[in-house]
């Protein structure tokens, strides 16, 4: 038992500062989900082929405090951007992932594309985001802040979006 200690003792230090991988939706499960637990909708827009959506993966998605903020109040969807095999519905229409990500007017990739409860789109923000710089986006999207018509580029200045 003495010699497991420093063994057990170092697992729970490293389970406590990696955070378990994220679950991602597939496009129409996500909706549902967002709407039956009333969650903003993360949509991750990437390629197979895209290098800075394997950095986003590996650097951003994978930092602990992302991760939790995902895990906690988002619903996250991925749409691989040149699969044409799957079909999904939205806004009482059917889309193969390439006509999604041109109705949503994705253009480069990654694209985080973030929709309130109901499905409706919030913003778009274009290309490789990094874990500090993320977090206070999910925080401005988590807090509705852009219901108060308040920019980003203010909460960025304040941290909070309460008057």
């Amino acid at each position: 038992m003495k010699r497991s200690f420093p063994l057990i003792v170092l697992l729970l230090l490293f389970g406590t500062t990696f955070s378990a991988e994220l679950k991602w939706h597939g496009f129409d499960e996500g909706l549902e989900r967002a709407e039956k637990e009333n969650k903003s909708v993360l949509i991750d827009f990437y390629t197979d082929w895209c290098h800075w959506c394997k950095v986003m993966d590996e650097k951003t998605f994978n930092e602990a405090a992302v991760s939790d903020k995902l895990e906690s109040r988002f619903i996250t969807v991925r749409v691989q951007a040149e699969d044409q095999s799957v079909r999904v519905n939205y806004q009482d229409q059917t889309f193969t992932h390439p006509e999604l990500t041109r109705a949503f007017g994705v253009t480069g990739f990654p694209s985080i594309a973030f929709l309130n409860e109901n499905g409706e789109p919030i913003t778009i923000v274009p290309g490789f985001i990094p874990p500090e710089e993320f977090i206070h986006i999910l925080n401005y999207i988590d807090m509705k802040c852009y219901e108060k018509k308040m920019s980003y580029e203010e909460f960025r200045k304040k941290l909070d979006c309460e008057q």
